[in-house]
């Protein structure tokens, strides 16, 4: 006769008595000081970067540039030397950069008399407007308003803005100077600067970090240029409009138009705003009309058909975020803080998305040896 063996339960482990540390309350104590003390580390990051903007804004540029000229890089390294393709390549940016603003200083010569009559013209029917139009503004609110300009250009405030004017001008060739000179080292040592800058870390994280970086430049790279496709078929449909119209200033005002495009959701159309008012007062409203019309059509075909096709999916953001994008970098970067803003954005998303990627080790690469050969 066969009994069945009694199985006793096992014994409950043993519970931790409840203290101040480890309560909820506690728990939750410590998560809020992390938080904290993160947020602080961030805070003084912007600081110091607002306090040094000489050289952080000039190495943002180089590295924001060097990322859209990357391939161009790897493909003339593989005909050249490292430090002759980086030449090569930074000396073809200059020449076109330098190019396009020669041009659009040539055509602000050649038309300012045009254009000094135009605008003289199209101010007085302004004026015309606002004193017999619907504002009914007399004649002594008018002068009022001359007046207070006047003062201001003559007061020690407009002199005072002027002398600080001639400072950032200073400040502004010192500043292109140093990207020219970074640019070249981030064209040529790119990747061997970012091995430099990880190699304290463990073999796992070096990897991690080592894929983020390389993330990191493809996905900036790729939103420059196909920021740069989509505002050169901008400036050259909205320049060939004011060109047929004879506007004054077009390629300049298409040149706006370009460096306009670079700011998500309010850029295209600030410049757009721009190019119509001054058609306005230079060519009349009929002229200024077919700018607006130009300048709708060509948003609704960019924002419809080019954008997803060059752009892609793996760089769309969700408009929300570039627009929270946007706003903390206008308030804690201004004009700078716009521009970047949103490309920063999509750099931190592509590096998260991979972060936890698991890592797939390169055909014969040991990753530790790779790390500690980097050290």
């Amino acid at each position: 006769m066969f009994t069945k063996k009694q199985i006793s339960p096992s014994p409950a482990p043993p519970r931790m008595p409840t203290t101040v540390w480890n309560d909820p309350f506690a728990r939750l104590a410590q998560r809020c000081g992390q938080a904290l003390l993160v947020l602080s580390i961030v805070a003084l990051t912007v600081f110091a970067a607002t306090k040094l903007q000489l050289v952080v804004v000039p190495v943002l540029i180089a590295l924001i540039v060097a990322s859209a000229f990357r391939p161009v890089v790897r493909l003339l390294e593989q005909h050249m030397p490292r430090v002759i393709a980086a030449i090569i390549s930074l000396l073809a940016g200059i020449i076109v950069f330098g190019g396009v603003i020669t041009i659009a200083v040539f055509q602000v010569q050649s038309q300012f008399s045009t254009l000094q009559k135009s605008v003289s013209s199209g101010i007085n029917t302004v004026a015309n407007f606002v004193q017999n139009g619907p504002l009914n503004l007399g004649t002594k609110q008018i002068s009022g308003v001359q007046k207070t300009l006047v003062d201001f250009v003559t007061s020690a405030q407009f002199g005072s803005g002027a002398l600080a004017g001639v400072s950032t001008a200073a400040e502004f060739v010192t500043g292109a100077v140093l990207t020219v000179i970074v640019l070249f080292y981030f064209m040529k040592d790119g990747p061997m600067i970012w091995s430099f800058l990880i190699t304290p870390f463990a073999p796992r994280v070096h990897a991690k970090m080592r894929r983020a970086g390389d993330s990191a430049v493809q996905t900036l790279g790729g939103y420059v240029r196909g920021t740069a496709i989509i505002a050169f078929v901008d400036s050259l449909f909205i320049g060939v409009a004011m060109l047929i119209l004879q506007v004054p200033l077009a390629i300049p005002l298409a040149i706006l138009v370009f460096i306009g495009a670079f700011i998500p959701l309010v850029g295209a159309t600030i410049t757009g705003i721009i190019a119509a008012l001054v058609t306005l007062v230079t060519n009349g409203p009929t002229a200024a009309i077919v700018v607006v019309i130009v300048v709708v059509a060509v948003q609704q075909i960019e924002g419809n058909f080019l954008s997803p096709f060059v752009m892609g999916k793996s760089l769309k953001l969700h408009g929300l975020i570039v627009l929270l994008a946007l706003t903390a970098g206008t308030i804690l970067g201004g004009i700078f803080g716009t521009l970047i803003s949103v490309p920063a954005a999509a750099v931190a998303w592509a590096v998260i998305k991979r972060w936890n990627d698991p890592i797939v080790p390169e055909p014969g690469v040991d990753t530790a040896k790779r790390a500690s050969a980097a050290r």
